[in-house]
């Protein structure tokens, strides 16, 4: 949700009439949706870094909007909680080396943010979940001070029935009330964006939505939270519980979350995905344009579709539909499940892995989708996130007589040569794609992604005697270290008794 805002109190007029502009955004992308050669073009993809801000003792640095305003950069955006920012890398075409120019795009926006953070004595981590984080770092004196974060908190608060209350189960079950929506601030993400042909979209998003929980077990960087060991991407259940009422509210039912994997395989195209958010969620923040998108679609012309894209950024899906009116207007997909790090080069093999797997699947998918009734994907989905790379999954097979479980690991590994073939389908050089899934193959046999490396050197020390704070300190420490070298994390040493 990227749109600025100029107003912090909304009336019930201001819902009517947004509630009523969001109907003609739907109509005026469908007719658009139709319109012949509307969103074809270079299959592409597109990136989102979500970074935190450390002092020198590994504690969030509440710099965001100095460090943004030093950087200059219009790439660099600013996230909820004032320890974060988010990198949007600039869009490369598929075809050729992808992934090495998303690697280095974020190497060197890393190495630029170090320097200007060398300065204040700070750092820039990319983690899904922050280990040295203390109750004291949430609330409204670390929310980053802009009209738009202050209006979506306050939206977000009233639409609750409850508190905010965070229950999440793992070795060290954690449960806590909250009052407010910075929680969510602390999963940070690498979100990709895949723009494709206009006529692939639906299977490819069922492709993406089918393969989204091996991706979360295979990427899980986020098993520590409070010092509490959780699941080994705890970023799933923390993003929903700050965001969404419990499971059933107080009248016997439960509103569709806000934060989901989805509500079932598509059947048609992009379109059946917008009604879906127009017609399943209210609106939380009802800012209203001048615009008229019908008539702009019926002059020919693009519509922004300004009240959609605000509705679309306020319904965090794991995977969700973006329209976008600029330059070479399209509709993509935006991934939204894995998080931050361990390293780049990590990221940018997963970034290959995701979108190899999703396209080298897309075209053979009918037999698997009626093998895998959607519900048992958000099964997979759950397990995942609990379980990182130990995760028993429900994969479908053609031929099968009833639903059998497998180990992730397995089923990634057997599904390595249709990744393979997928990057090569979009033109990727095989030398490029060989390169980073070879990176996943080492993950996947030497059992160690950056939650499993994290939760076994928190082990370690405490072994030792040492108390859970000092613990996360000197963990995170080892993992900056390594992660600032930019080696694959399944090659990543354990930490050695001078680092403690």
């Amino acid at each position: 949700m990227g749109q600025s805002i100029d107003k912090t109190s909304f009336t019930p007029v201001d819902f009517e009439r947004f509630e009523e502009k969001l109907h003609y955004c739907l109509e005026a992308l469908d007719s658009l949706l139709a319109r012949p050669g509307f969103g074809q073009g270079s299959v592409s993809i597109g990136a989102e870094l979500e970074l935190y801000l450390v002092d020198g003792r590994g504690g969030p640095l509440l710099r965001n909007l100095e460090i943004q305003a030093q950087s200059n950069d219009p790439r660099l955006t600013l996230e909820l909680n004032r320890y974060n920012l988010e990198f949007n890398l600039s869009p490369v075409f598929a075809a050729g080396q992808p992934f090495t120019a998303i690697e280095q795009q974020m190497l060197e926006t890393l190495a630029d943010l170090q320097s200007l953070l060398n300065e204040e004595g700070g750092s820039v981590i990319p983690i899904g979940i922050l280990p040295t984080l203390g109750p004291n770092h949430f609330g409204e004196a670390v929310m980053t001070d802009t009209p738009r974060y202050q209006v979506l908190a306050e939206a977000i608060r009233q639409s609750r029935t409850d508190v905010f209350g965070i229950n999440i189960d793992g070795p060290d079950p954690i449960h806590l009330v909250h009052g407010d929506v910075t929680l969510e601030g602390a999963c940070t993400s690498f979100q990709l964006h895949y723009r494709t042909d206009p006529a692939r979209f639906g299977m490819l998003w069922n492709a993406i939505q089918l393969v989204t929980p091996l991706m979360v077990g295979v990427a899980a960087n986020s098993p520590l939270l409070l010092g509490h060991r959780l699941w080994h991407e705890t970023r799933i259940p923390l993003f929903r519980q700050s965001i969404d009422d419990p499971e059933v509210g107080p009248d016997g039912w439960s509103k569709p979350a806000r934060v989901s994997f989805g509500h079932g395989w598509l059947r048609g195209n992009a379109m059946e995905l917008f009604r879906e958010t127009v017609q399943l969620y209210k609106p939380l923040m009802p800012l209203v344009s001048a615009e008229d998108p019908r008539a702009v679609v019926a002059g020919g012309g693009m519509p922004l579709l300004d009240e959609l894209c605000l509705h679309d950024g306020t319904i965090w899906s794991w995977n969700r539909p973006i329209f976008d009116p600029e330059g070479d207007a399209h509709v993509r997909i935006e991934m939204r499940s894995l998080p931050a790090g361990p390293t780049p080069l990590d990221m940018a093999a997963n970034a290959a892995l995701f979108i190899g797997l999703a396209e080298g699947l897309a075209d053979q998918l009918e037999p698997l989708l009626s093998a895998l009734p959607f519900s048992y994907a958000e099964e997979n989905f759950y397990r995942a996130a609990r379980d990182g790379l130990q995760a028993q999954v429900l994969w479908p097979n053609a031929r099968q007589n009833g639903l059998q479980e497998q180990s992730l690991v397995s089923v990634l590994n057997q599904l390595l040569p249709t990744a393979e073939r997928g990057l090569a389908s979009i033109g990727v050089d095989e030398k490029e794609y060989r390169k980073w899934l070879e990176v996943i193959e080492d993950r996947l046999s030497t059992g160690v992604n950056g939650a499993s490396w994290q939760l076994a050197q928190f082990n370690q020390l405490m072994s030792t005697g040492m108390n859970r704070k000092e613990v996360c300190r000197q963990l995170l420490a080892a993992y900056q270290a390594r992660s600032i070298a930019n080696i694959p994390v399944s090659q990543w040493a354990d930490i050695e008794q001078a680092e403690a």
